[in-house]
């Protein structure tokens, strides 16, 4: 059986490339894409979110605004790494789906609530205000959702400041609400996200498939290396938001290490900060609902990418 997911994102390069490989992949049953205030604001990432849905064919899937600011906190957006759209460098389609009416936060609930206990995964590859304020406003939800994959944080790197990455950092008080809900929770943080590079090997792989789709996130990729290059000492870019999907399409695609997680939000110079006990053993999943992701599989993450565009046709 396919994997049903709700991806919460903020569209953003590589967020498109993970809406991308979940309509792509025949083992993601994509419920609706949810989107939050992030790489950009909440008008423009929901913008996006729909005209990828269009490029890619997929009118079918709903899309649902969200939360267009942090909890409590000024927002902060990553125009430096996306552009002014957001997804920069790109042609976007106009959408042809009207956008849904009910909020996102509402729709998560609904859908958890309606769909059978332990169906549902929960894909945050933004800032984590809409899942924190789902748990919150309905908390039976955490017991019912099957496990969250999030791209955030990082055990020893951060790129938003000297030890937080962008997606905690900007809302650390939703964060912190999220990864402290006992429900399996595996963060895909910057340690393993910077092994996922769009090298030319992996550029020119996609390429090859030879579709208008293959050469949209080629351009993707153009732009994205380009920003990496000028504002965060990258050669090729790191491509951070799909390896939650390719996770859940294929556990094998990387390792993880179960550990104690929480998240700093009170520290002057550690906001954000996603800190993990790797102290002494690996303990049980029955003692430690937490996990960190590891080490990545460069080549069969970028063959599930490829595989997914070529599926899209």
């Amino acid at each position: 059986m396919s994997k049903k997911i709700i991806l919460d994102c903020d569209p953003g390069h590589d967020d498109a490339v993970a809406i991308l490989l979940a309509l792509g992949n025949p083992e993601i049953d994509l419920l609706g894409v949810t989107t939050v205030g992030g790489n950009q604001s909440l008008e423009k990432v929901t913008y996006n979110a729909r005209a990828v849905l269009r490029k890619a064919g997929a009118d079918d899937v709903p899309v649902y605004a969200g939360c267009d600011r942090p909890l409590i906190r000024e927002q902060e957006v990553a125009a430096s790494i996306h552009g002014e759209t957001g997804l920069d460098g790109v042609e976007l389609p106009e959408p042809t789906r009207p956008l849904e009416q009910e909020h996102a936060v509402n729709w998560i609930i609904d859908t958890i609530m309606s769909n059978e206990p332990q169906t549902i995964t929960l894909v945050p590859t933004g800032p984590l205000t809409n899942i924190a304020m789902a748990a919150r406003l309905e908390p039976r939800i955490v017991d019912r959702v099957k496990e969250v994959v999030l791209m955030g944080g990082g055990y020893h790197v951060g790129n938003w400041s000297a030890v937080a990455e962008f997606n905690i950092k900007v809302d650390p008080d939703a964060a912190h609400i999220v990864f402290n809900e006992p429900w399996p929770l595996t963060m895909v943080g910057l340690d393993l996200t910077h092994q996922a590079l769009c090298t030319p090997a992996a550029q020119k792989q996609v390429e090859s498939v030879g579709t208008p789709l293959a050469t949209f996130v080629s351009g993707l990729m153009d732009y994205f290396r380009k920003s990496y290059q000028a504002n965060q000492d990258f050669v090729d870019p790191p491509v951070h938001d799909p390896c939650t999907v390719a996770y859940l399409i294929d556990p094998t695609v990387m390792t993880t290490r179960r550990c104690p997680l929480d998240v700093e939000i009170r520290g002057e110079l550690t906001l954000g900060m996603t800190v993990a006990d790797l102290r002494g053993p690996e303990p049980s999943e029955k003692e430690c609902h937490t996990q960190v992701a590891v080490k990545l599989d460069h080549q069969k993450f970028w063959d599930l990418i490829t595989d997914a565009i070529r599926r899209l046709g």
